[in-house]
């Protein structure tokens, strides 16, 4: 049986190196040659992506459970705004 320590490295590379190949993806979308969006867009993203991110280090510094929130963007856009 693995140690604690063991499963938790395991787990922990594994996820943040799928967390590191998502954040990329996520830039892979600011080619404006494919995608459509606002600066609007883009802060609501990585806004969420920083609060999850503080999300996650504070369980590391408390008991209380962190939150479950799904990210939704709207679909329309206003093509007034910059990007």
């Amino acid at each position: 049986m693995a140690s604690k320590r063991t499963k938790f490295v395991q787990l922990a590379e594994k996820r943040v190196n799928n967390t590191l190949n998502n954040l990329r993806l996520i830039g892979n979308l600011s080619n404006s040659a494919s995608y459509e969006y606002t600066q609007k867009d883009v802060d609501k993203i990585f806004r969420a992506v920083t609060r999850a991110v503080n999300d996650a280090r504070s369980r590391f510094n408390s008991t209380g459970g962190g939150s479950s929130t799904t990210f939704r963007l709207d679909e329309s856009t206003n093509r007034g705004e910059d990007k």
